[in-house]
């Protein structure tokens, strides 16, 4: 069984992608993203995630700016943060702030899987027996191990 101390430290992000049962294949942040996970000894865990060709806001400030450039910067974001502890090949993230508002106090479960190349897998089924049934699948690489992971 993987130990605590595999997870812990700084993961650059390689790729997210979202495979639904009927099929497709939806990267929901593009295929060029950047961002990171980081796991620390004492428990804590956080998760940023953007599109890598973010556009600047143009109307105003980070409180001030337009719905529209306001809703875009949260569309191509995620990002959340809290504790974490490990139940078998599943790391259980705790959440405790979250850019959507909606997991604040809930658990996201991802299994996890150790790569042959070093990178770190989670992997996570959402929205089961509907119609937008999928499987999440994000890639990890240690950080400064960047380019020597497929996605």
């Amino acid at each position: 069984m993987p130990a605590q101390s595999e997870l812990v430290g700084r993961w650059d992000i390689v790729s997210w992608e979202q495979a639904y049962d009927d099929g497709r294949i939806q990267y929901p942040l593009g295929e060029d993203l950047e961002g990171f996970l980081r796991y620390t000894t004492d428990g804590e865990m956080t998760i940023m995630i953007t599109s890598r060709d973010r556009p600047v806001f143009t109307s105003g400030g980070q409180w001030d700016a337009d719905d529209e450039e306001l809703a875009g910067a949260y569309r191509s974001m995620l990002a959340y943060a809290g504790r974490y502890d490990i139940d078998g090949d599943v790391v259980v993230h705790h959440v405790e702030l979250s850019l959507f508002p909606n997991w604040k106090g809930g658990q996201q479960r991802r299994r996890f899987v150790f790569r042959k190349d070093g990178a770190l897998a989670l992997e996570a089924r959402l929205e089961t027996g509907t119609p937008q049934a999928r499987t999440a699948r994000l890639v990890w690489c240690r950080h400064g191990a960047w380019g020597t992971h497929e996605r």
